[in-house]
């Protein structure tokens, strides 16, 4: 009985079941290191020859757009013995995907899989067909479709129509179109907006008027082509009998369809009833959709609804194209320096944005920090939160990190966020770092910390930082009371008064009681320096006419006539 278990164990079979279960965890990989950690682990288990886990490391490789990664999918390709029609489509999708090799090298690789005795499948096909660039490649692979036996798969053969369509051969997509016995949706508006694209705009209403039954994407289509062509008042027709027809009347396309309609006619009345349809119905918004919305009242000239409208849309509606046309908006409306404003805050917002969605690498806490910091700034709490959470994930026994994130909710007066980040520090066990500066004078370093209340001068030095704040106030300066008044049992200095008395306004008022005037200041600072203290060093370096340089946690402040080097982003 033993020997028979020991010998069902080593089974081969039940070996490979035994070993395709190890939970790789490959959906969590974001970068091709930790893809080469998955494969060295499918090579210690001896399946580097499994013709089911190769295909997602090499689909992976593919659409990391980089050539790198592509030679590397190729290598993996290389691995395996006998590559099915599976791992052959995976490289072939992969790599139109990517867009970083000739299409010529997926129509070689497709000749290396039929070289091979590898037949194609429904899978195939559509991907080829993308990747044609001349028709007369298209042509080839039509020929092949059929050989295969795919002559009425729908799928393959509306890639065909597709690709006729873009090349402008609309007798050959007609011709395979009447080969399908029952045309979809796709195969009749591929038809439709193939004739449109080549401004066949009145041969595409008759294959419309052919369709025995109408979805939203064929309507859109049709209206879509009236629009771009500047024939409006058809398009409007074409949407009343829509609506008659359809139970559906409107979805996000058929809505930024008809809004662009209304802009080129100025029908204000016809884009806020499609406006208000939006909202009542909850149609998703896309950036499309939101720019369209934005577009219709910019031009229909209502410019406080374009705004009010532009500053409600959630984050991730706000494409480069709503802001452009938001601006644009404005300088029409001859309110240019609105329009300057907004492309500045545009600047930063996108920036933000873009670093964080677009870094080919995970951003490291730092940038991420910096992010959070000019979230802050500008009270942008939707972003500031998502980048907040991703830092304290990078650095989660950080205090400094809770504290930012913290301040970002005070700052916006959200107290139910604060409470949280400090009963997440609560359970966490984490603890507040405490603060201090350091100043060097003359080949000595003086070290401060908050309140501090020790120091052999301490009436002297109290009695300076009265005085140098004093000046402060008369050239404009107020003290930031929302974290005194509601989150200082989350600053990361504590004292008896967390304003006056954090270590960088010790460390600086020390250095003016013992340096001459002129001198350069330069303060260390184990936290990051915050806004109240940022605030203040600049106009300490224009009211003592001080050049200051404080390095705190993450990079060098230098605070001179009253602007700093970081430009408030820390």
């Amino acid at each position: 009985m033993a020997m028979s278990m020991s010998m069902s164990m080593s089974s081969p079979s039940v070996q490979v079941q035994m070993h395709v279960a190890v939970p790789f965890h490959f959906e969590k990989c974001q970068s091709m290191s930790q893809l080469k950690q998955y494969h060295s682990q499918i090579i210690r288990l001896g399946l580097s020859s499994h013709n089911h886990l190769i295909p997602p490391l090499v689909n992976f490789c593919a659409r990391a757009n980089t050539s790198d990664a592509l030679t590397y999918a190729l290598k993996l390709f290389d691995s395996i013995p006998q590559p099915d029609d599976f791992l052959y489509n995976t490289i072939i999708k992969g790599f139109l995907h990517s867009q970083l090799l000739p299409t010529n090298f997926i129509l070689l690789f497709y000749s290396h899989m039929l070289q091979n005795s590898v037949l194609p499948n429904n899978f195939t096909f559509p991907s080829l067909l993308r990747a044609c660039r001349k028709i007369q490649h298209g042509k080839q692979i039509h020929a092949h479709l059929f050989k295969f036996g795919f002559g009425a798969h729908s799928v393959s053969l509306n890639s065909l129509i597709h690709m006729y369509v873009t090349f402008q051969a609309l007798e050959e997509a007609r011709r395979v179109f009447y080969t399908i016995p029952h045309p979809d949706s796709v195969s009749w508006t591929s038809l439709i907006s193939g004739y449109s694209k080549w401004g066949l705009i009145d041969e595409a209403f008759t294959i419309f008027q052919l369709m025995p039954q109408k979805d939203s994407a064929s309507w859109n289509a049709m209206m879509a082509a009236y629009v771009q062509t500047n024939r409006f008042h058809e398009a409007f027709a074409l949407f009343d009998r829509m609506k008659a027809e359809n139970n559906n009347v409107l979805d996000k396309f058929v809505a930024a369809t008809m809004l662009s309609a209304c802009t080129g006619l100025g029908a204000l009345n016809q884009g806020k009833w499609i406006h208000e349809y939006i909202e009542r119905n909850g149609i998703e918004l896309d950036s499309k959709l939101a720019t369209a919305i934005v577009d219709m009242y910019c031009k229909c000239g209502c410019l406080e609804k374009a705004l009010q409208v532009f500053h409600s849309l959630p984050l991730p509606c706000r494409g480069t194209s709503s802001w452009n046309c938001m601006i644009g908006g404005l300088a029409m409306h001859g309110n240019g320096e609105a329009a300057i404003q907004l492309f500045k805050e545009m600047e930063r917002q996108m920036e933000a944005r873009k670093l964080i969605d677009e870094m080919p690498l995970t951003p490291d806490v730092t940038v991420l920090g910096t992010l959070l910091g000019a979230c802050k700034k500008y009270r942008n709490i939707e972003l500031g939160e998502e980048i907040g959470r991703r830092v304290i994930e990078l650095e989660p026994n950080n205090s400094g990190r809770y504290v930012l994130l913290a301040n970002l909710y005070a700052n916006a007066g959200k107290w139910e966020g604060v409470a949280k980040v400090r009963k997440l520090m609560d359970d966490r066990g984490v603890k507040k770092a405490p603060g201090f500066s350091m100043i060097e004078l003359q080949g000595t370093v003086h070290e401060f910390i908050a309140g501090e209340r020790n120091h052999p001068q301490a009436k002297e030095l109290h009695a300076k930082v009265y005085e140098m704040l004093e000046h402060l106030k008369s050239v404009g300066y107020v003290a930031d009371t929302i974290g005194a008044l509601h989150g200082h049992d989350l600053d990361e200095e504590e004292g008896v008064n967390p304003l006056y008395f954090h270590s960088e306004k010790l460390a600086i008022a020390f250095g003016l009681l013992r340096t001459k005037p002129g001198e350069t200041l330069r303060v260390f600072k184990n936290l990051r320096i915050c806004e109240d203290c940022h605030h203040a060093c600049k106009l300490i370096s224009t009211v003592f006419d001080r050049e200051i340089i404080v390095r705190d946690r993450t990079r060098f402040h230098r605070f001179k006539m009253g602007q700093c080097s970081c430009q408030d982003y820390w």
